[in-house]
C-alpha cells in the first residue's frame, strides 16, 4: 500500500508538471517505473492509459482556450495512429524494449533542458509544414510511440519548435491532441494482442486526472518553471541510463 502511495504521488506531480506544456507524462511515468523495476510488459499500458487520461484533459483546456489547429493536426494524426497501432501491438523484448526506453527517457531530458531556448520567440517565422511532410513525421513518431508507450509529443514539439511549424503555445495545443491519438491507438493495439493492465491503475487513473486538471488549467496561460524542468531532467536522465545500463 505504501508503494501504491508512494506512485501516486509521483504520478500526480509528473501529471501537473506534462500537462502544463501540453504533455500527458509519459516519459514521466516511466522514468518513476523503471527506476522501481517494474517489468516492461507493465509499464507500456500502464504509461498509455495515464496518457490517455491526462492528455484528454489537456486537449480540453488548450482547445477551449483557442490554440488548438486543425489544418497543422490532421495530416500528422492520419499517419500517426495507424502506425501508432501497428507499434503497440508488438511484442518486444525485454532486451530490446529497455533500450528504446532508456533513449527515450534521455531524449526527453535532453528536450526539457534546452526548450527554454524557445520561450523567448513569438509566432514570427511561422509556417506550415507541406502535407508529405506531415505525413512522414507523423508516421515515425507514431510507430515509435506505440512501441515504447510514450505518446509522441515528447518527440513531436521540438520538431515543431525547431521546424518552427507552429509556436510555443499552439505546439502545447498540438502535442496535447497527438499524445491522445495516438495513446488510444497503442493501447488498442496492445490490447489486440491480448495485452493486459495493471489492476492499481484505477488508482493511478484518478490521481493523474486531478493533476492533469491541475496543469493543464495553468498551462494554458503559464509556462513550467526552469527549476521543475531541470529537476525533472535529473529524473529522466538518471532512470533512462539505468534502463540502457540493464
Amino acid at each position: 500500500m505504501n508503494e501504491i502511495i508512494f506512485i501516486g504521488l509521483c504520478f500526480f506531480f509528473i501529471a501537473v508538471f506534462y500537462s502544463t506544456v501540453g504533455h500527458a507524462g509519459a516519459s514521466g511515468y516511466l522514468a518513476t517505473m523503471a527506476l522501481l523495476s517494474f517489468a516492461p510488459d507493465v509499464m507500456k499500458p500502464t504509461a498509455l492509459v495515464l496518457n490517455i487520461i491526462v492528455a484528454l484533459v489537456t486537449s480540453y483546456q488548450f482547445y477551449n482556450a483557442g490554440l488548438f489547429s486543425w489544418r497543422l493536426f490532421w495530416p500528422f494524426a492520419v499517419a500517426s495512429v495507424p502506425l501508432a497501432y501497428l507499434g503497440g501491438g508488438l511484442a518486444v523484448d525485454p532486451h530490446i524494449y529497455r533500450p528504446l526506453v532508456g533513449i527515450a527517457l534521455v531524449f526527453s531530458a535532453v528536450y526539457l533542458v534546452v526548450r527554454h531556448r524557445f520561450l523567448c520567440n513569438d509566432d514570427a517565422g511561422i509556417q506550415l509544414p507541406g502535407i508529405p511532410t506531415s505525413l512522414l513525421v507523423g508516421g515515425l513518431i507514431g510507430f515509435v510511440s506505440g512501441l515504447t508507450g510514450v505518446g509522441g509529443g515528447i518527440f513531436l514539439s521540438p520538431v515543431l519548435l525547431i521546424a518552427r511549424w507552429a509556436g510555443l503555445r499552439q505546439t502545447s495545443a498540438f502535442a496535447a491532441f497527438f499524445i491522445l491519438v495516438n495513446s488510444i491507438s497503442g493501447l488498442l493495439g496492445h490490447l489486440q494482442k491480448d495485452g493486459t493492465v495493471p489492476e492499481n491503475l484505477h488508482v493511478w487513473g484518478l490521481v493523474v486526472l486531478s493533476g492533469g486538471f491541475l496543469g493543464a488549467s495553468l498551462g494554458a496561460t503559464k509556462i513550467n518553471t526552469p527549476v521543475l524542468r531541470a529537476l525533472l531532467s535529473v529524473l529522466l536522465v538518471f532512470a533512462g541510463i539505468k534502463m540502457l545500463a540493464i
